[in-house]
């Protein structure tokens, strides 16, 4: 049996009594993850969401020549793996951890008995899935209006949150497929903020010396 209190804190899961939050948990089972495993791959068939209990998972799309593009990365906390539990088609992408993690797993059907003895439920989907196509709207957009510069920019301050300092949490290559360009373009996007004194870098990690001027350039 699995504790809720990692469920209570999934935006789909909040309003969930806690009696019947107690039922979905006994369903669940905790994985471990080591860095490169892949929980699934862009096609699979499905019958199980996840939940980040620790560590950091990519979701990501491959083209047909084998190149990249991380479309999201997930957090402790976050949910994903959840359309197929709504359309019953494939994974609309791949999921492997990028360093050593654990995820909550969680199977379809006591989701599916939920919502249809409450269907109010939904509502807590619903929210979670316009969050996610506002996102891609933001993506989609920067795709457009963003050159390989501005959306390298985009992409550290995002890492970086609230802090100047921080470790980038995914190799060069990986970069390169959340920014959606190749690998020696977004090194040379680096290259010139370090050259402008807008940011100091060592191996992987990072100092922001002008946040005001990396977000003007994001923008």
């Amino acid at each position: 049996m699995t504790d809720t209190t990692l469920l209570k804190n999934v935006n789909i899961f909040q309003t969930i009594d806690e009696a019947v939050l107690e039922r979905l948990a006994e369903a669940c089972v905790t994985r471990p993850l080591q860095r490169g495993d892949e929980l699934f791959l862009e096609g699979d068939q499905s019958n199980e969401l996840f939940v980040v209990e620790s560590g950091l998972i990519a979701i990501a799309n491959q083209s047909f020549d084998g190149r990249e593009s991380v479309v999201a990365l997930m957090e402790p906390g976050d949910v994903f793996g959840e359309m197929p539990l709504f359309d019953g088609m494939g994974r609309s992408a791949a999921a492997r951890a990028l360093e050593p993690s654990v995820v909550l797993v969680v199977p379809y059907e006591p989701v599916r008995a939920l919502y249809d003895e409450d269907p109010a439920q939904l509502w807590g989907a619903v929210d979670m899935l316009t969050q996610r196509l506002r996102s891609m709207d933001g993506a989609l957009a920067d795709s457009v209006f963003l050159d390989v510069t501005g959306r390298t920019a985009k992409r550290l301050l995002e890492i970086a949150g609230d802090e100047d300092e921080f470790a980038l949490p995914v190799t060069q290559e990986e970069l390169a497929g959340m920014v959606g360009a190749s690998r020696e373009r977004v090194n040379k996007a680096i290259a010139s903020f370090v050259k402008l004194r807008w940011l100091e870098q060592n191996e992987r990690r990072y100092v922001i010396l002008d946040r005001n001027q990396m977000e003007i350039r994001s923008r």
